[in-house]
């Protein structure tokens, strides 16, 4: 299996009253993204808040996800945990709901002390659903795990058979390309960081992870469309856009928070703020992010999926 196109990776819903998993609200979202041109959702991973979660909070949520999608788009579910015995309990419940592919995370508190450790656990974990494609999921500056993934992917290969390819979540763009040369470039290298996704296009990237895919993806639509047309200029117009989208996102001093609070609700949907012990806005930032948006122009095209240049 190759990936292609914009997969979200979906934010977590919770109550504003109880701050349970809102999960009534997940099928309207669903819907939302892949109308608005979601290729694939990426769910319980950093954006979807997966380590704050529960485990039975995350079957649900795979649960929910998977039922409505309904088939639509590939479904790829993070099943890591700190503990080996949760990851593959996660990872067997998405082999029964019917997931496309499960990915982890690699322990975050003990961890891993070379690739043959990390291997060892993902090995433990892809037993569970030996039918599902694995990604693993490569976020250094989160993870605190930062091996080099090509000589992972060399490593990896001879023991997890449904090694399938990885979440490049990282800024180095050669060290994605040797992921892609590994092996004649069997392996699907999925790039992870929105700001620089024309750069990854022209590296050979077909497929990336992203939240912002979430809620502006006909603003990175619009990269890739140009990039394929061979129209360079417009191409890194789109990409100097949605890079100063990020920029001001940003700048509110809380990303994710800002999405859920702020942007989300200008889509007609209230997720909620951020589980502790993410911080989350007051009524007062959140008018000042909303400001922010509406003064860069980029409150409106968000709301109308109408996105411009100027």
């Amino acid at each position: 299996m190759k990936l292609s196109g914009l997969i979200s990776a979906t934010y977590t819903p919770f109550d504003l009253a109880t701050g349970e998993v809102n999960a009534d609200l997940i099928g309207p979202m669903v819907d939302f993204m892949i109308s608005s041109g979601s290729d694939g959702f990426y769910v319980c991973g950093s954006t979807g808040e997966g380590e704050s979660l529960s485990v039975a909070e995350r079957k649900r949520i795979a649960s929910k996800t998977v039922k409505h999608t309904a088939g639509r788009v590939p479904v790829i579910v993070q099943v890591g945990h700190n503990s080996v015995a949760a990851s593959r309990e996660l990872a067997a419940h998405a082999a029964e709901i019917g997931a496309a592919a499960i990915s982890t995370l690699p322990p975050t508190y003990f961890k891993p002390a070379n690739i043959d450790d990390l291997v060892k656990f993902i090995t433990e974990v892809t037993r569970e659903a030996p039918d599902l494609p694995y990604y693993y999921y490569h976020i250094p500056r989160l993870s605190g795990t930062a091996f080099d993934m090509a000589d992972f992917l060399e490593k990896a290969s001879a023991q997890i058979p449904t090694l399938n390819g990885i979440k490049f979540s990282d800024f180095y763009l050669a060290d994605m390309m040797s992921c892609q040369e590994v092996e004649t470039g069997r392996f699907d290298i999925l790039f992870g960081s929105d700001e620089m996704l024309l750069g990854a296009l022209a590296c050979g990237a077909k497929g990336a992870v992203g939240s912002c895919y979430t809620f502006a993806a006909p603003l990175w639509k619009n990269i890739i469309a140009s990039h394929e047309a061979g129209q360079s200029e417009e191409a890194l117009a789109w990409m100097r856009k949605a890079a100063r989208l990020v920029r001001v996102i940003a700048a509110t001093g809380n990303f994710h928070a800002c999405v859920k609070q702020v942007i989300w609700p200008l889509l007609g949907f209230e997720p909620g703020p951020l589980r502790t012990p993410q911080g989350q806005f007051t009524p007062e930032q959140i008018d000042s992010a909303r400001k922010s948006l509406d003064l860069e122009g980029f409150a409106e095209e968000i709301a109308t999926g109408r996105f411009e240049l100027l």
